[in-house]
């Protein structure tokens, strides 16, 4: 006790007995000394040893050394405060953040030193004299490009220069996602194609009034085609010969004269795109269109210059309202984002920047030939954007067909109460964005090919592969393309198997169910789309076994089959389906480069490849979207979704994520920012 009391008037802890040094410091108890007035404890961040106690018995502690720190009255009074506490870590923390981002430039400015050259780097490479002086020959005795200026760059491009040779035409959403899923070295790749980029196309309608740059939605297609050590040819193709498997191609040389050539192929993928269906409609030379950079360039200085042209004093009033009314032919995805993103610049920028009298003149009128915009939607999602647009002044004409498009209006006719009547609207500006059609290129290979009879677009079998083209040698993919489902005429083709087992005439076979079972498997793995309408095969037997013989003649199986036929539709042509047959394409040559060297040591035929390595395809509809102005819809096979701002969001965020490099993501991102913060770009030039 005494012990204690002497070092409580030391300034020493005092524990509770002698035995508590020995326990666990968890479970010791001790005092603390009296604290100097004007101070406080604050933390206790150290204990002792028992053998630094001890040894502290024998001389003065100083409190504010061991174990218990203080505070002056002055911080004291501070720490009190709680918005000078949140102001200190205020500017605690954005210290950090200062010398972290001050950081990341210098780290940027660090490698962006690094890649500047100063010293040329230059080398002799080998090149081919038959790439500099390539042999004439074919139909019409062109130079025949077999070996490439690049051929010989490196090792590896040495080394595919004797692989099968695969041109694709064209640079969109179908040849970028096949360059993408093509394994490099199985193949010696050229691309062909007029323009050198691939174009982002569904947000293109965003760049017609600046919310986004031109070049955030192009990627230069040689970096895309880097990654397969493939070749790039900046030409357009003009036709193909399939005896020789020659591509013609051409392109203006620097004196502006047109020069064509050959280029030879083993596997050709025309992926050339569409152009917009005119409908025989009169003065289409007075629209614009919006599929390329291009066009958007070129519509973004018609709207701007149309507003420019209405604030000057020697417009008159119906010029200006002229000037001011805009038109757009076509309720479908592009026409109605177009719509949506004109309105915005109307109500968000040029209410800013220009006089408030063009607000009150503008007029944004949409004409549509069918009941409702957005007729591939949901009907609900329809007379939402219609509601939309009804809230925002956009007038939406529905049941309405463009009779005639002048330079100052548009003619168009629209039934009332049962009868047809012809309206006109004046206008400064017209869009026509009313479906797809043939490119000249693809028209020419149509008329080619007998079998050739759609006139909108190229048939292509299930395996993608050109109909009435050698088989295996040429493919179309994209918009230019579509899927021949006509399950009914490959009837014989199903029956030819179990007729032959029989003995018997396939049209005098009665099939079982079991047979039918057999029949209904091949039809889903040679026509995939067919597969979701046979799914109950027992309710489709006993509904056509009109007979109720428990069998199905070749009269009930043909009108079941034709009956399917008219379930299945044509494939969108979107960029959607497009990608997804890009795939398709380069997971099936992939497995094809695979299995050649065995297929050839077996001796099977080159041209049954496809059918025997791979399966058919089949599209997968991921859903649909539009921007409606500061609104969105979407339509998720289904299930359906619209709504305000948080859909604009989510509607970015799904385009984002599918833009096709990290560099485009970047601006696509910056140009938002900029959006927010500047307005949009309204300047044309």
């Amino acid at each position: 006790m005494q012990t204690a009391v002497a070092r409580r008037l030391a300034g020493l802890p005092v524990f509770q007995n002698a035995s508590s040094l020995s326990r666990p410091l968890s479970r010791q108890r001790f005092f603390l000394p009296a604290r100097p007035s004007g101070c406080r404890p604050i933390s206790i961040y150290h204990v002792q040893p028992v053998s630094r106690l001890r040894q502290a018995a024998q001389k003065p502690l100083c409190p504010a050394s061991q174990g218990v720190r203080y505070m002056s009255d002055e911080k004291k009074s501070i720490w009190r405060r709680p918005v000078l506490r949140v102001l200190y870590h205020l500017f605690a923390y954005c210290g950090l953040i200062i010398v972290g981002g001050g950081a990341v430039v210098a780290g940027v400015f660090i490698y962006d030193a690094t890649t500047y050259r100063e010293d040329p780097s230059m080398e002799d490479i080998p090149v081919s004299e038959l790439a500099l002086n390539p042999k004439r020959g074919g139909p019409k005795n062109l130079p025949i490009a077999e070996i490439l200026v690049d051929d010989e760059d490196c090792e590896n491009m040495q080394e595919q220069r004797d692989k099968p040779k695969l041109v694709i035409l064209g640079t969109g959403w179908g040849s970028v996602a096949l360059l993408k899923t093509l394994k490099p070295g199985d193949y010696h790749v050229t691309v062909v194609s007029p323009v050198n980029y691939f174009l982002f196309t569904p947000m293109l309608p965003s760049a017609t009034v600046g919310t986004l740059s031109l070049k955030s939605l192009v990627e230069p297609i040689r970096r895309i085609v880097h990654r397969v050590r493939g070749h790039f040819l900046k030409a357009e193709a003009e036709d193909i010969d399939f005896s020789s498997k020659l591509v013609e191609v051409s392109q203006l040389d620097a004196n502006g004269k047109r020069q064509h050539f050959y280029l030879p192929y083993d596997k050709l993928v025309i992926a050339v795109g569409s152009t917009t269906n005119p409908h025989g409609v009169k003065g289409l030379e007075h629209c614009n269109f919006l599929k390329t950079i291009d066009d958007a360039r070129q519509i973004k200085n018609k709207v701007t210059e149309n507003m420019e042209l209405a604030c000057l004093p020697t417009t008159s009033d119906e010029e200006r309202k002229r000037l001011l009314s805009f038109v757009i032919c076509g309720g479908g995805p592009t026409g109605v984002e177009f719509a949506a993103e004109l309105y915005d610049l109307l109500n968000e920028d040029l209410r800013v920047n220009f006089p408030k009298i063009l607000r009150n003149e503008i007029s944004v009128h949409l004409i549509q030939s069918r009941g409702h915009i957005l007729n591939t939607y949901d009907e609900a999602l329809s007379k939402y954007a219609e509601a939309r647009f009804a809230h925002d002044q956009v007038e939406v004409l529905t049941n309405s067909r463009v009779k005639e498009v002048k330079s100052d209006k548009i003619l168009f006719t629209q039934v009332e109460d049962g009868v047809t009547v012809t309206k006109e609207i004046p206008t400064g500006f017209c869009l026509w964005s009313t479906g797809v059609s043939q490119t000249p290129f693809a028209q020419k290979i149509a008329k080619k090919i007998e079998t050739q009879n759609n006139k909108h677009a190229l048939e292509t079998d299930s395996h993608l592969r050109l109909i009435g083209a050698p088989m295996g040698d040429i493919y179309a993919i994209g918009d230019c393309s579509t899927v021949q489902n006509n399950v009914a005429a490959h009837m014989i083709t199903f029956l030819r198997t179990i007729a032959w087992e029989k003995g018997k005439d396939p049209e005098k076979v009665h099939l079982t169910f079991s047979e039918w079972r057999d029949v209904a498997e091949r039809v889903k793995k040679r026509f995939p789309q067919a597969a979701n309408h046979l799914r109950r095969l027992d309710r489709l037997f006993q509904e056509y076994d009109k007979d109720h013989s428990g069998t199905l003649d070749f009269n009930e199986l043909h009108e079941l089959l034709l009956q399917i036929d008219s379930k299945l539709t044509s494939l969108p042509a979107t960029a959607q389906r497009a990608n997804q047959q890009g795939e398709y394409l380069g997971r099936k040559f992939n497995q094809i480069s695979k299995t050649l060297p065995g297929m050839k040591a077996n001796e099977i035929d080159y041209g049954d490849l496809d059918e025997a390595v791979y399966k058919a395809f089949k599209y997968k509809h991921l859903g649909s979207l539009a921007y409606i102005g500061n609104a969105a819809i979407f339509d998720f096979n289904g299930v359906n979704y619209s709504g305000g701002l948080l859909a604009v969001y989510l509607w970015r965020s799904i385009y984002f994520s599918q833009s096709v490099s990290l560099r485009t993501r970047i601006l696509l991102a910056m140009d938002w920012t900029k959006r927010a913060f500047f307005g949009r770009d309204i300047m044309s030039f």
